[in-house]
């Protein structure tokens, strides 16, 4: 029966253990993950020669294709792309090129 009990003590102690680093530990990968979130950053872009309701969806993926593009979002009433993007990963001249390559010219024209 004494076994029993300090088997008994024992779990409850890990338990108790656990639940203590159950409780820190959500703020510690909190803490982390704020750090390694990148700073996303938003460029608007003029884009030329759409005409049609199927030009934006060619700048949209052409934008969108790139490493580091969060969203893309093309205004075909107002020829514009804005785009949220990872600095890291990509740059607005690249972003813009994309949009040259797919035949929309694009120039930045704001932040």
């Amino acid at each position: 029966m004494k076994r029993l009990s300090t088997l008994s003590l024992a779990a409850a102690m890990l338990s108790v253990a656990g639940l203590g680093a159950a409780l820190i530990a959500p703020a510690a990968i909190a803490q982390t993950q704020t750090e390694a979130a990148p700073a996303l950053q938003t460029r608007t872009f003029t884009i030329e020669n759409m005409t049609c309701p199927t030009c934006p969806i060619t700048v949209k993926l052409a934008m969108s294709g790139l490493s580091g593009v969060a969203s893309v979002n093309v205004d075909l009433d107002a020829k514009t792309a804005t785009v949220v993007f990872d600095p890291a990963l990509v740059t607005p001249d690249e972003l813009a090129k994309a949009s040259t390559n797919a035949g929309y010219p694009a120039k930045i024209t704001g932040s």
